[in-house]
């Protein structure tokens, strides 16, 4: 599945989740009462990361929800840059879990794997299980890690139109770069300039700090999957490989995909998705 899958988003529905820390947009598939699954993004993506991902799952029997995290897209967030440690947006993800019933299988893409793991390391009673999606054991490393110091500069300096334009010139300068059809582009631009600017610098910031916090994971208890694609250049593969390893956690690589497998292999990604969760709950069928 191409790209463009991100702006089909089938059976889900739009709504808005009222929390303590502010409203929360996100969509929603699947049956009332089903075992919940809760699809975190990551850093400057959205909900529609999710998109064709969530009817195989809701078909099956699960019902889906994917939000945008505070200050990303259609969530209002803080103004202060310092509100977006990972563990702040973990309590906010713990909040919501609270409110979709007693089994919540969570997922968190990139930047959300590390708020997802915040959010169990706080409370593990709050989820079943944990999928980590491109996700690493700390600060993110190697070329991204490059672009975000590139881009510090700019986030102090300058508004999000200037930003997103560094960002695209970074994009196209990278080998191997396909620009997106038309319809997705306007997309793309279009949450990433509606998404609050301390979200974007205080992410930033976040994603450059995390320590690695796999030991207190792993003593969670919390049963986890690690996957991502097998051209993934976020954390190198090798690095989520080693991370799968320390937490034993299921491993799984979708060959077809780089960083996003869900819009990039959204077939294969489902498969993996819920051959997890029925592992560990085998009655969900």
């Amino acid at each position: 599945m191409t790209a463009i899958g991100q702006l089909g988003l089938g059976t889900a529905r739009s709504l808005t989740i009222q929390l303590s820390c502010g409203p929360i947009a996100a969509l929603r598939a699947g049956p009332d009462g089903a075992a919940a699954v809760l699809l975190v993004p990551g850093y400057t993506g959205s909900k529609e990361d999710f998109g064709p991902i969530i009817d195989p799952i809701a078909d099956a029997g699960f019902q889906v929800t994917a939000i945008d995290l505070p200050g990303q897209y259609e969530s209002p967030g803080p103004a202060d840059p310092a509100a977006y440690t990972t563990d702040s947006l973990g309590a906010c993800v713990r909040e919501i879990a609270g409110g979709l019933g007693p089994i919540v299988h969570l997922l968190g893409h990139s930047f959300g794997g590390l708020v997802a793991r915040s959010a169990v390391i706080g409370d593990p009673s709050c989820f079943a299980d944990l999928v980590l999606m491109g996700s690493g054991p700390a600060a993110i490393e190697g070329l991204r890690r490059l672009r975000l110091d590139q881009l510090a500069p700019v986030f102090a300096e300058l508004g999000a139109p200037a930003i997103y334009a560094a960002m695209q010139a970074l994009e196209i300068a990278t080998p191997g770069y396909a620009a997106p059809p038309a319809a997705l582009a306007e997309f793309l631009e279009h949450r990433f300039l509606t998404s609050s600017p301390a979200m974007l610098h205080g992410m930033a910031d976040a994603l450059r700090a995390e320590p690695d916090r796999i030991a207190a994971l792993r003593a969670s208890g919390i049963g986890c999957l690690v996957m991502h694609g097998a051209q993934d250049v976020s954390w190198p593969p090798a690095v989520q490989a080693e991370m799968a390893r320390r937490l034993g956690a299921q491993y799984v690589v979708i060959d077809d995909a780089a960083h996003s497998p869900a819009i990039e292999s959204a077939d294969r990604t489902a498969t993996a998705l819920l051959r997890f969760w029925r592992s560990n709950h085998p009655a969900r069928r």
